[in-house]
Order: structure tokens, then C-alpha cells, then sequence
């Protein structure tokens, strides 16, 4: 098992140094099926002993619970690591088919109350917009992230899912170190806008699921028939029906250029990613998330991997190709609103 240490960027313009790679951890206790917890707290540890800062979190995953699976790790790391959590998606755990979107100001007054209570801190890093409420004005949400700032509980503010138009906006107000968003293989939609705004402004983009949930690394093919019963990614149109094997036949060249160099289609996926940086001139630090030291190592190997110029062109057409949405519902996603 490697621990030789990654490279590090600054988030933002002027936040701190994080590794190129973050880790998403949600699925450690949420979403994704059973959890070996000794396994996953390891790899917490083995992600910090690689050069790993940037842990990404959010206050729904499991209503509260991936905050307080957290806090151990992050009492015992405290100054080591640049903490990262969300606030705006409201669910109820008697009603799976609700939600609800809040960026009003004292929700997110309420939201990072609880936030630093589950996970046993004075501040959060980085404190994200985790979903839009077009009703209420960018403007007055980061103004009262804003607040948060002077009052020294998030040192950094975020935006999640949001158009290039609402990053700039809300960079007008106070400066955002850092926006959110799937961005893969099989989701390019953020190259239309955001992107750009965030080059422009110097915002960090951290791309979420850029394995596609695991979707890229031919773990699975038809979720509603291969995961566990409580596993999330059986709700997803990309992964179920028709849609998971047409999708799955879009892997094709990324099997084939993993064989080539002989890689993991994983670090192939993450790769390109990776290289986003390159191609658009931004800061990019994705954060793939798993639950193993192995699949971790894995993970960071892709951040030293370039594809060439060919394997490039043969990767290009496969998101125009993808059928079935990101989500069941995209109402609460950037696509459309610039």
C-alpha cells in the first residue's frame, strides 16, 4: 500500500492547499449499501497519510449521521485537514419521496448550528450551497453565508449545482472559493457554462461522482438487479433498463485504452477528469468516494496518468451518447438555468 503523498492546489485564490484529489465521503455510511466502518475509518486515515485534505461532506447524507461518522476523524485531524460540508436539501426519513430546497437565511443559520454540533467543531472549511432555490435571490444566501465568515464559524464559502450566471452573481457578494458539481465521462453539461465562470473568477471546481458512482469503473451494469436493496444508485435512469446496458457498451473505449496502459478503467475515467484542468485552465480537485485503502490507492494513481491526444478523441464522444438523466429528477440540477 503506497503512502507516497499527492500534489496540492490552492482552493480558490486564496484558501488553503489541498491534494488534487479530495474523498468524498458520503458513501461511508450512506446511500451506497452496507459499510464495513473499521475499513472505511482506515481509509480516512490512509487518505491523510497520502496527502488527502479535502473531506466532503453534507448535512443529509443519512439526516445527520456522515457529519457524526466524521467527527472522530476529523477531532483527531483537526488542523490537518480542510473540512467540507452543505446545508439547502431538506428530506424526511417517514416520507423517502420528500424534499425540499431551503436557502433562506435562517436555514442557513440553523443548517451550520447542527453542522458544527454533529461534527464536534467551532468552524467548518469550506461551507457549501448544496441546491438552488430560485425563489430566493442568490444574493441574500451568500449573504448570509457571508455572515457565517465574519463570524468565524466557515472560513470558505461554496456553491453547489449552480449556472455559470448564479456563480457570478453570487462571487459578486462574497468570494466563492470553490463550486460543485458532477462533471465525468458521462455528465459534461457544467463545459456549457459554469466552467467558464469559474476559470474566469479563479473558483476551484470540484467535481462530484467522477466515476460516475462507480458506474465508470464496470463495478456494475444493471443496479435495480446487482446492488442492495437500499442501495441509492437503484433509483438512477442511468443505471436501470434499457439505459444501464447502452450505457454500459459506452465503456468500450475506456476498457480498451485501461488495457493498453494497463490500468484500471477507474483511473482511466479519473484521468480525464484530472486533465480537465488542462484543457479548460482552472483548478480542478475531484473527490471520488469509496470506502477502501485499496480502491483509494487506486484512485490517486489516476491524478499522475495523462492521456494522450488520441485516447482523448476516442473518450470525447461518449457523454453526447449517455441515455437516461443524472437523477430521476433534474429539477434541483444547474441544467437549464443558464
Amino acid at each position: 500500500m503506497s503512502n507516497e503523498k499527492i500534489a496540492a492546489v490552492t482552493l480558490g485564490t486564496d484558501g488553503p492547499l489541498v491534494g488534487v484529489q479530495g474523498l468524498g465521503c458520503m458513501g461511508m455510511s450512506h446511500a451506497y449499501g452496507p459499510t464495513d466502518e473499521a475499513e472505511a475509518r482506515a481509509t480516512l486515515e490512509h487518505a491523510l497519510e497520502r496527502g488527502v485534505t479535502l473531506f466532503d461532506t453534507a448535512d443529509i447524507y443519512g439526516f445527520g449521521r456522515n457529519e457524526e461518522f466524521l467527527a472522530p476523524f476529523v477531532t483527531a485531524h483537526r488542523d490537518e485537514i480542510t473540512l467540507a460540508t452543505k446545508f439547502a436539501i431538506v428530506r424526511r426519513e417517514d416520507d423517502p419521496s420528500y424534499q425540499e430546497i431551503r436557502n433562506d437565511r435562517d436555514y442557513v443559520r440553523q443548517s451550520i448550528e447542527g453542522s458544527l454540533r454533529r461534527l464536534g467543531v467551532d468552524h467548518v472549511d469550506l461551507y457549501y450551497m448544496h441546491r438552488r432555490d430560485v425563489d430566493v435571490p442568490i444574493e441574500e444566501t451568500v449573504g448570509a453565508m457571508a455572515e457565517l465568515v465574519t463570524e468565524g464559524k466557515v472560513k470558505h464559502l461554496g456553491l453547489s449545482e449552480v449556472s455559470g450566471t448564479e456563480l457570478r452573481a453570487a462571487h459578486g457578494v462574497h468570494p466563492i472559493a470553490a463550486v460543485q458539481s458532477e462533471w465525468s465521462l458521462f455528465s459534461r453539461d457544467v463545459e456549457e457554462g459554469v466552467v467558464a465562470a469559474a476559470r474566469e473568477l479563479g473558483v476551484t471546481f470540484v467535481p462530484y461522482s467522477p466515476l460516475g458512482r462507480g458506474f465508470l469503473t464496470g463495478a456494475f451494469v444493471h443496479a435495480d438487479q446487482e446492488l442492495a436493496e437500499d442501495d441509492w444508485r437503484r433509483t438512477q435512469p442511468r443505471f436501470t433498463g434499457d439505459n444501464a446496458a447502452a450505457n454500459a457498451a459506452l465503456l468500450e473505449p475506456v476498457r480498451g485504452i485501461a488495457e493498453e496502459r494497463g490500468v484500471t478503467l477507474a483511473q482511466v475515467a479519473l484521468a480525464w477528469v484530472h486533465q480537465r484542468s488542462r484543457v479548460h485552465d482552472l483548478a480542478v480537485v475531484p473527490i471520488p468516494g469509496t470506502r477502501k485503502r485499496s480502491r483509494l490507492d487506486e484512485n490517486l494513481a489516476a491524478a499522475d496518468l495523462t492521456l494522450d491526444a488520441a485516447e482523448l478523441a476516442a473518450l470525447e464522444p461518449i457523454a453526447s451518447r449517455v441515455t437516461g438523466g443524472r437523477y430521476a429528477d433534474m429539477t434541483f440540477t444547474a441544467v437549464g438555468r443558464d
